[in-house]
């Protein structure tokens, strides 16, 4: 295994240092797991802080994609400018 030395900030240490006390592992076998989380998993967890929201402004079409078009159209996106 290779040695990485990095810096954080105070808080995080004094968490990592907590949560290594309560589960009585060292501190590396802590930082170990935290960074073997899969991408996929922090995605999920992101995606459920704000399920709440998805889905609660009124007034939108299903698709904003759809809108794109006639969006840069308006703003006059592509257009030459007088310098």
């Amino acid at each position: 295994m290779k040695i990485l030395t990095v810096r954080l900030p105070e808080a995080l240490v004094a968490e990592i240092e907590a949560e290594s006390r309560e589960r009585n592992l060292s501190k590396s076998d802590v930082v170990r797991e935290r960074l073997s989380v899969s991408p996929r998993r922090r995605r999920a967890a992101s995606l459920d802080a704000i399920a709440d929201l998805v889905g609660s402004v009124g007034g939108f079409p299903a698709d904003l994609s759809g809108l794109k078009k006639a969006h840069l159209t308006a703003t006059g996106y592509g257009r030459k400018r007088p310098r």
